[in-house]
Parts: structure tokens; sequence; C-alpha cells
């Protein structure tokens, strides 16, 4: 498996890696995620296609504001 860290990727692989990723086969239209509270997931891995954060510190910041707001321990 290939690396997917911002420092062996650039900008156009990063947004394949993203694409590919949450292609969960039923296309968006059939997706519930983004008005249910999830958030557009372009918006959410926006920085990692930046370069400015990996997927994991993106994962941990998501994860950490979900059970906040769900008060899960």
């Amino acid at each position: 498996m290939r690396s997917i860290l911002i420092k062996d990727t650039t900008r156009e692989e990063r947004e394949e890696i993203i694409r590919s990723s949450l292609d969960c086969g039923g296309g968006c239209e059939n997706c519930s995620s983004c008005w249910l509270g999830g958030g557009s997931p372009w918006d959410i891995y926006q920085d990692y296609i930046d370069g400015k954060r990996e997927i994991k510190e993106i994962n941990e910041e998501y994860n950490a504001r979900y059970r906040q707001s769900r008060q899960i321990i």
C-alpha cells in the first residue's frame, strides 16, 4: 500500500485519495451524511487536500467533536 501522507503525495493525488475513499458506489444524491450533521466530506478534508493537516488529525478532531456533541465518553 502506498503512503497517503502529505509529504508523499501531490495535491492531485490527495484529491484522488479523498474522492476514491468517499466513493461508496451510491452517489452523493443517496447519502444522508451531509444533511444529518456530518458536513460535506470535501469541506472536512480540504485541509488534507491543501497539505495542511493529515487525514488522521482531521479524523481525530471530527470524532472528538462527534463524541462531545453526543456526550459519549
